[in-house]
């Protein structure tokens, strides 16, 4: 007993001192009546809940400031002060399964309730409530007002705390839950003596239509609270819209506008469905607005409305001197049932309801969830009070909200969501923690509402617009930026980078010329016209995935569409052998333009990287952009900047290893043993938008490492030098030995991604000056070449110049630790080699500034057509453009292939010949895989390839080390075949200015040759009775292929020539249908080969070729017949390759008998063919 007396003390004097702190004002003596007050007035609120513990005061709970919790509590909170522990747990079970309740404290807390943030009057009323003691003033939330407690002091026994979520610019607020217990007696002001007089709304809207006695009176409005408007808050003033309505039979209506800053507290005190009376009122006319309306006074009063203490005034309006109601408004154009420029437009539908938040969907941009099946958007009213209430478990009322259904977008859900003449009413608190969300997520309400009241969007684009910024700041935050600057508030001199992403898409979407909110009209007018009552479903506009799904879908994608029946068509699939079957399917290529996802996807991301690369959260994408076509990336400080592509083309590259048998098993996919794909995307940056990113973000946009550590920029003054440096070569990107870093140990040096540049200094070294760069220093060697090894990100080209900055002075003095030996300098046959430093960088210089890049050539270097299909210049470097027609990978064990390779087939642009030669080109280890772009239909410019002349003669081309590329420009969208040039073969004659391939109608001669055989399809040994032949060891395969080709003599009237058709031509050729084609291949099957050679224009058969044969005397009667000899539509190419460099055989003298005549003539060999197709001619109508 004692020791609970010496505690009760202990927990009096505590209270005591607490009082005297935050309730009496300062250098006072100590309030005992008040102390005594606030003690009895929590002893009553103690002894409430029945169970006091034989303690007449609740000891376990201490006294707490308004500073106190502002500074101290970080975590949210509730006390219950008349709550026992069984009462809490029963409340802390409505936060069901998924919640957290809110853990309970034994806080007291007292103060005076308040609509004033600050100590004068005149500072701001907004219709805000705060708790104040003399420590500092808190927002809080109560859930029916008396406006008899404002000014007074209270302990409040039942409140939750929740401390700010963006710091330290938020502040946290309180929730009162239950009824604050006045410290004094409130004062009941009595009735009035005498009744009021009022006007009921029928009578007070017929005043407002009366000329000379609307001014004249300043009459008390008495009614229903019928509706309640949002509270809007402009940079001018603050206020609210009540409309109050008379008895049901009248059923009239009166708004009041509240515009007092004083009176703007009653917002949260009005209660709709409850009877008012507003003294004092006024009639006002609004600017803009097109007839008159009541509006409180300062001096007016609301009041509940007591039949027994009022009086109807009669005011006698009969007269002529009465206006006519105002005309409506006209509606907008576009009617139910119209279509608009996204569809069909559609009227929302106006209802009251009551429901439960179950989820925040996006908080800062004012989008919940009721009862789990509703979306809520209070983004159209000013609900920033409001929105740190909100969480799951609060109940909400809402008047004259619009319902939404089938927005489109990706909103699946119908939404409610208020104008400004709808009201958002607070039934209950929640009693579940809130969603722990860390500070970026609380960012960019600012920017939300940018959306709603400057740009005007609608809610279908709207919902869509907080989803697009929701799924881009998750694609770029931290990574690339902070959530703070994506989502920033948009100013004319600092735009957000968000809304810049967004621009594009909302500027095709939005109407330019979209009339304001004309906030007054959107509650007052009649009929009602608000940017929520008509809407049209949305098309998705676009979508911002991940570069990790992209990728994904693009590989899926890829795969679902490899079909090698589809690579490989029948015809010829099935005449070839399992080597070039597979070769054949080892790479192929895939590409998706945008058009082809739904919705389409939008490309944004940042340029990092050592090799270029688009990256996000979620990880990179290699890339290969162009500023336009024909002119490369150059500027160095474009990597880092936030790039947005809507067109863009995505290269899915396939590489597969197989062992597909033969052609009938194609479609089993067991047969594929590995399977690769490489993704990226080729864009242009004319067609993108470019974003520059701010440079305390750069550093994460390019690596997702930590920096390494840097001399800070006071250390040493060579960070303010540079030297300006003109490229005249770039080398191949690839792993290379001879730099040895410093501290390496190692005698041969690791293998480094690295490429060499070739170049000279322009200048000595110069020092930055205020103004620029000061004048350069003077140089012993101005013209010696300098070979730089560059081991950073970059894009560099030939023919330009840059400057080196953060340079240091012992570079130049031959004391720098970043040359490498001699030796390979030597063998490079350069003065000296620099290595390129973490800390230096790169800037693009224009070479209009520098007078001694004005005479350089700045086209691209090539050689000419004849250095490179000549005989001489062999193992020479050549450069030169071309057009790539065939990309083919070539295994080891493939025909041909000693190892792996890449061969490109080439057209060759060049201006001296009409039509352009073709040449191949291999790749080989260490340049596998090949460089990005290197497609079918790509123009790509080749420097320094090593030229090369094979057995047969023919010129072909490989990479070397020196060798770099250059995309020109992309493959065509959409690929459109050229037809072949129709040309007389005498053209062929032409040389160089005859096409490699072409068309020509002409008539079968004669045949020349002929031969069908069977092999096997794996070792290409004969086959008899479709078993192979080969021995020792047998073949494991017994799977045999036919094979066929003939030797066609064709003329034209202008020259003959010997064409070669093989397999599926060969049927074409003699003219036999497929049926009839698979039967004479089956004849053919048993002895495994027929060969049939034809001499002289009688086409006589060789003494060797039995024709005693059925099958033989068939073939000779069809190949002499008119079904082969006939007219023909020849497509074909060269046989004779135009890099071959034998030289063409000249026309001989041949002798000819005319009649008794002998004729003596030069003649041409015969022209060869090769057959592409072969076509009937088309009979004229």
């Amino acid at each position: 007993r004692a020791r609970g007396q010496i505690r009760e003390q202990a927990w009096l004097e505590a209270a005591q001192a607490f009082i005297q702190e935050t309730l009496c004002l300062p250098g006072k003596e100590p309030d005992v009546q008040l102390t005594q007050l606030v003690i009895d007035c929590v002893k009553t609120i103690w002894s409430s809940q029945g169970r006091i513990q034989g303690f007449t005061l609740p000891l376990s709970y201490s006294f707490v400031s308004v500073k106190d919790l502002r500074t101290h509590q970080r975590l949210p909170c509730c006390s219950h002060l008349s709550w026992s522990s069984v009462a809490y747990q029963t409340w802390a079970q409505e936060a069901g399964p998924r919640g957290v309740p809110l853990p309970r404290e034994r806080l007291l807390l007292l103060g005076t309730l308040t609509d004033l943030s600050g100590d004068l009057e005149q500072e701001g009323r907004n219709g805000s409530l705060y708790i104040r003691d003399n420590t500092g003033t808190l927002g809080c939330e109560l859930i029916d007002l008396d406006l008899s407690w404002l000014g007074h002091l209270f302990v409040f026994p039942s409140w939750s705390y929740l401390p700010a979520t963006v710091k330290p610019s938020g502040e946290g607020h309180l929730e009162l839950w239950g009824t604050p217990v006045p410290v004094f007696p409130l004062v009941i002001s009595p009735g009035p003596l005498t009744p009021i007089p009022v006007l009921y709304p029928e009578m007070a809207s017929r005043l407002l239509r009366h000329r000379s006695k609307r001014r004249s009176v300043q009459p008390n409005l008495a009614g229903k609270l019928v509706r309640l408007s949002a509270l809007v808050k402009s940079r001018k003033q603050a206020y609210f819209v009540l409309s109050l309505g008379g008895s049901p039979p009248a059923d009239s209506c009166v708004p009041v506008i509240v515009q007092v800053p004083a009176q703007l507290v009653w917002h949260r005190a009005l209660w709709p469905g409850r009877a008012y009376v507003l003294t004092e009122l006024r009639v006002s006319k609004l600017h803009g607005h097109r007839y008159w309306i009541w509006m409180t006074s300062p001096s007016s009063q609301l009041l509940p409305l007591k039949p027994e203490c009022v009086q109807e005034l009669e005011l006698g309006l009969d007269g002529p001197s009465v206006e006519a109601d105002p005309q409506p408004l006209p509606m907008p154009s576009n009617p139910q049932g119209k279509k608009g420029p996204e569809g069909l437009v559609r009227d929302s539908k106006l209802l009251s309801y009551t429901g439960t938040v179950t989820g925040l969907l996006n908080q800062p941009a004012s989008f919940y969830e009721l009862d789990g099946q509703l979306g809520l958007c209070l983004a159209y009213q000013q609900s920033h009070g409001l929105r740190r209430v909100l969480r799951p478990g609060v109940r909400l009322e809402l008047q004259d909200v619009h319902l939404l259904q089938s927005l489109g977008g990706g909103m699946r859900r119908p939404v409610l969501a208020p104008c400004l003449r709808g009201a958002v009413l607070l039934r209950s608190f929640s009693c579940q923690m809130p969603e722990p969300q860390s500070s970026h997520r609380a960012q960019g309400a600012s920017l939300y509402e940018q959306l709603v009241w400057e740009h005007q969007l609608g809610l279908p684009l709207y919902l869509w617009a907080t989803v697009a910024l929701k799924e881009l700041a998750c694609k770029l935050c931290p990574h690339v930026l902070r959530h703070h600057q994506f989502l920033q508030h948009s100013t004319p001199g600092n735009p957000s980078l968000g809304l810049q992403i967004l621009a594009p898409t909302l500027k095709v979407l939005v109407p330019p010329s979209r009339p304001s909110r004309n906030t007054h009209n959107e509650i007052l007018e009649e009929p009602h016209h608000c940017p929520l009552q008509k809407y049209a479903r949305l098309q998705t506009p676009c979508s911002f995935p991940t570069l990790a799904a992209l990728k994904e879908e693009g590989k899926c994608r890829a795969w679902a569409s490899f079909d090698p029946k589809t690579l490989l068509p029948l015809p010829e699939a099935s005449h070839l052998p399992s080597c070039q079957l597979n070769q054949r399917l080892a790479w192929s290529w895939l590409c998706l333009l945008p058009s082809a996802f739904h919705p389409a996807p939008v490309i944004l991301s940042c340029h990092c990287g050592c090799c270029l690369r688009l990256q996000d959260q979620s990880g990179s994408l290699c890339c290969l952009p162009l500023v336009k076509p024909s002119q490369p990336l150059t500027d160095p400080r474009l990597i880092g900047c936030l790039v947005r592509a809507e067109r863009f083309q995505m290269v899915i590259e396939r590489n597969i290893r197989s062992n597909f048998p033969s052609w009938k098993e194609l479609g089993m996919t067991g047969f594929i043993q590995k399977q690769e794909a490489r993704v990226y995307v080729q864009f242009l940056l004319a067609d993108a938008l470019l974003l520059t990113v701010p440079r305390p973000c750069l550093h994460s946009a390019s690596s997702s490492t930590a920096p390494q550590t840097e001399p800070p920029l006071s250390e040493g003054p060579h960070l303010g030098q540079s030297r300006l440096f003109l490229l005249s070569h770039k080398e191949a990107l690839m792993k290379r030995n001879f730099y040895a870093p410093p501290g390496a140990s190692s005698e041969v040096p690791m293998l480094t991604l690295s490429f060499t540049v070739l170049g000279s200094w322009l200048a000595g070294t110069q020092r930055k000056e205020r103004t620029g760069w000061g004048p350069p220093e003077a140089v012993e060697d101005e013209n010696s070449e300098q070979k730089v090894n560059w081991l950073g990100p970059g894009a560099r080209h030939p023919g330009l110049s840059s400057r080196l900055r953060n340079l240091t002075p012992a570079l130049f003095k031959g004391g720098d630790s970043s040359c490498v030996s001699q030796r390979p300098l030597e063998l490079a046959g350069c003065a000296s080699c620099l290595t390129v430093r973490n800390e230096w960088t790169l800037e693009l210089e224009s070479s209009r500034d520098i007078p001694e890049v004005l005479g350089t050539r700045s086209a691209l270097p090539e050689s000419s057509l004849t250095d490179l299909l000549s005989d001489g210049f062999t193992d020479s470097l050549m450069s030169f453009s071309a057009e790539i027609l065939s990309h083919l990978w070539m295994h080891p064990g493939s025909t041909g292939a000693v190892r792996q390779c890449v061969k490109l087939t080439v057209a060759l642009e060049t201006a001296a010949c009409e039509f352009p030669p073709h040449l191949d080109i291999y790749i080989e280890d260490p340049h596998l895989p090949p460089p990005l772009g290197l497609l079918p239909g790509a123009r790509v410019y080749f420097s320094q390839l090593e030229k090369k002349v094979s057995r047969a003669r023919n010129v072909y081309c490989c990479f070397r080390s020196s060798t770099y590329v250059q995309v020109l420009s992309f493959p065509p969208d959409t690929t459109i075949s050229a037809p072949l040039p129709h040309i007389y073969l005498a053209e062929l004659l032409q040389g160089d200015k005859a096409p490699f391939r072409a068309t020509a109608s002409c008539h079968v001669v004669s045949v020349l040759s002929l031969q069908l055989l069977w092999v096997c399809a794996h070792c290409t040994s004969p086959c008899l009775q479709g078993r192979c032949t080969r021995q020792n060891p047998t073949c494991p395969i017994q799977t045999s292929i036919s094979q066929a080709r003939i030797r066609l003599l064709v003329e034209d009237g202008t020259a003959e020539a010997v064409v070669t058709c093989k397999n599926h031509q060969v049927a074409a050729a003699l003219g036999l249908c497929p049926s009839e084609w698979a039967s004479l291949l089956e004849c053919v099957r048993g002895p495994g080969r027929v060969a049939l050679q034809f001499t002289g224009p009688g086409a006589q058969l060789e003494s060797s070729a039995r024709t005693d044969e059925p099958l033989t005397g068939f073939l000779w009667t069809l190949c002499t017949s008119f079904a082969v000899l006939r007219p023909v539509v020849l497509s074909f190419e060269l046989e004779r390759k135009p890099s071959k460099i034998i030289p063409v055989e000249p026309p001989r003298l041949h002798r000819f008998q005319c009649g008794e005549l002998p004729l003596l003539t030069r003649v041409h060999p015969r022209i060869r063919l090769s057959c592409l197709s072969l076509q009937e001619p088309q009979r004229p109508q």
